[in-house]
């Protein structure tokens, strides 16, 4: 299993929309970085924190699943879309995307204010200068533990979910 963090605008896509939906494609991501992650390395059965990016505050909003790897992003097809790519191709897609499924919320924000004071994460992407516009960031093991611990100090996760079950 590996772990990850992807952002989105709650505005546009929140935690609690995907709550409301259960499952949902994670698409429109178009950072090529970002893009492989979902083409090369994200499995079935990989957790992420769902990230809220541009708001206030930022930060850790919930945990989902990764429930379909990566597959051709189908909002580059279409013309009317705002994710139309002229340049892909169903014979060459340029875009990928993955299906999330919602996992749980968290009861508040985790900010990244807070997050910044956690040593075990200066070594992580989502600290390092040049990544703050990643949308899908990779996290190890001990990033996400120490986040996971964080949000439990902070009694933001309910009880229902065991992280050392899991693994």
């Amino acid at each position: 299993m590996a772990y990850w963090l992807i952002k989105s605008n709650p505005k546009c896509f929140s935690i609690n929309d995907l709550e409301c939906l259960g499952t949902e494609m994670w698409d429109g991501v178009r950072n090529y970085r970002a893009r492989n992650f979902m083409r090369d390395d994200m499995k079935v059965g990989d957790r992420a924190f769902f990230y809220h990016s541009s708001a206030k505050p930022s930060g850790v909003a919930g945990i989902v699943t990764i429930t379909k790897a990566g597959y051709p992003d189908s909002t580059q097809f279409h013309p009317e879309h705002r994710h139309f790519d002229p340049i892909a191709t169903i014979e060459a897609p340029r875009w990928y995307m993955v299906d999330v499924t919602f996992e749980q919320a968290f009861t508040d924000i985790l900010p990244l204010a807070e997050l910044k004071f956690l040593p075990s994460l200066e070594d992580s992407l989502l600290l390092r200068k040049g990544c703050e516009q990643l949308t899908i960031i990779p996290l190890e093991p001990k990033h996400w533990f120490a986040i996971m611990d964080m949000a439990e100090e902070l009694g933001l996760v309910g009880n229902s979910m065991d992280d050392e079950e899991i693994i």
